[in-house]
């Protein structure tokens, strides 16, 4: 039956009452969650997305079986301290000390241990099951807040990489990294690291990497000494000089490092910024591609 329009605007009128009801029974988080996804341009956004948790999947660690995890302890005079060395190597490899080496730096407050429980021995397996060209991955203690770098007359994690590290890997049979991945404040470290190498590897790539944009953002985590050591040390600051042949980076719109990430784009030959936050669940889902890349760009001709 038609309705007259007074009938109509009633009708109206208790459609918006109901959808009003609505909004306010879903909160005020779901509201601010449609507002938030708008665009990355409202302020706080990645913040919001963070509080409400849209920040994508968690990466899982893949079904596969590892090859070899070798585990040392080894004496390092740069760091005044005996620390963890574990080489990885794929299954089934042939002339394995042939192979090239990735250095894998970890975050901060983790270990070389916390690079083998995050899953990089599964993720190297799965990576050349599927073709991706075979190499060693090795990781080694740099401490829990030194950002790689001299902290103290007794601890200088980079002096360790440059000077000592490739001694432990000759007396092993294994070459010296041509390549290096960076996990948050391992970013950084990766970073100085190809520096320092004066553009000698053949690739890097970043996992959320830890870098800041100014010094009252960097003061923050007690990684530098004063302005003048982060002056010298921070990479963004430095990106004139010669890194690699082949830089890629991962980072989430919802990590508050990714502003600082963006600053690579120009330098990157590839740039990835997915949703995600800055956890152990988007690296697992970012490292197959970084894991790939690495294999590939360590393979290919200098």
């Amino acid at each position: 039956m038609e309705q007259s329009g007074e009938q109509r605007a009633r009708s109206a009128g208790a459609g918006r009452r109901t959808f009003l009801r609505a909004l306010a029974v879903a909160g005020a988080g779901a509201a601010v969650v449609g507002t938030a996804v708008v665009e990355d341009v409202l302020p706080g956004g990645p913040r919001l997305r963070r509080a409400v948790g849209m920040t994508g999947p968690d990466g899982t660690v893949p079904d596969a079986v590892p090859g070899t995890v070798r585990t040392y302890r080894v004496s390092s005079a740069a760091r005044s301290s005996r620390v963890q060395l574990s080489i990885m190597t794929p299954p089934h490899a042939a002339r394995p000390s042939e192979l090239p080496v990735c250095l894998v730096l970890h975050g901060r407050g983790g270990s070389a241990q916390a690079v083998l429980d995050l899953g990089l021995p599964e993720f190297l397996a799965d990576a050349t099951a599927r073709g991706v060209p075979p190499h060693h991955l090795v990781a080694v203690d740099g401490g829990d807040a030194t950002y790689w770098h001299r902290r103290s007359a007794g601890d200088d994690p980079m002096a360790m990489l440059l000077d000592e590290l490739p001694g432990w890997l000759t007396t092993r049979g294994l070459a010296v990294p041509t390549g290096v991945l960076g996990i948050s404040m391992g970013g950084s470290g990766a970073l100085q690291y190809a520096r320092a190498r004066n553009g000698g590897l053949g690739a890097v790539a970043l996992l959320s990497p830890a870098l800041f944009r100014t010094w009252s953002d960097a003061r923050t985590v007690d990684g530098y000494e004063d302005e003048a050591d982060w002056l010298e040390r921070e990479p963004l600051l430095h990106l004139d000089r010669p890194l690699t042949r082949r830089l890629a980076v991962w980072c989430g719109t919802e990590d508050p490092f990714c502003p600082a990430a963006r600053r690579l784009a120009d330098r990157a030959a590839e740039m990835h910024l997915p949703r995600g936050a800055h956890t152990d669940g988007f690296w697992r889902r970012v490292l197959p591609d970084a894991t790939a890349f690495l294999g590939h760009a360590l393979a290919a001709p200098a």
